[in-house]
């Protein structure tokens, strides 16, 4: 498949938010939450106001004319928070576009622009289930901590 990865532009931050919703892990046999879920504060601070803080990056996937995955990522206290210089990440492709390697090729695009502008670290959480877990391993994550549904995430850039 044919894809691009690029920065996210500003007018296409609203993106996030079905970006976000897309995130959700939801394990097999479990119904999806409404979408109403990311209104909530916790899921929020993912995206509210993003662009406005000095580590808010997004880069997207082009592929068939349109915007099919995003990877963006900011310091915030978030499940994967490690400490205040530390970027935690979110990542997200529409169902039909995961398992082609756009997701290894985000993440690891973003990695490099997080090493460039200057990061030493960069941090995640994910639920134990959550079939990504093998990806981030492959791209520099390590495991630095759990709770009995997920994994917090480190990559030393």
């Amino acid at each position: 498949m044919k894809y691009t990865i690029r920065h996210l532009a500003p007018a296409e931050y609203p993106l996030l938010e079905d970006f976000l919703y897309n995130a959700i892990f939801i394990p097999d046999g479990v119904s999806p939450p409404p979408r109403e879920i990311v209104k909530q504060p916790e899921l929020q601070l993912y995206i509210k106001d993003f662009g406005k803080k000095p580590a808010d990056i997004a880069l997207c996937a082009e592929a068939d004319g349109k915007v099919v995955g995003a990877v963006w990522v900011r310091i915030m206290e978030d499940y994967g928070h490690i400490d205040d210089n530390t970027p935690s990440f979110a990542i997200s492709l529409y169902k039909e576009y995961r398992s082609r390697g756009i997701g290894t090729a985000l993440m690891s695009k973003m990695l490099e622009e997080l090493k460039n502008a200057g990061f030493a670290q960069a941090s995640l959480a994910v639920q134990k289930a959550n079939y990504a877990v093998k990806m981030y391993r492959k791209v520099g994550f390590e495991t630095v901590g759990e709770n009995d549904e997920e994994f917090i995430m480190l990559c030393r850039l």
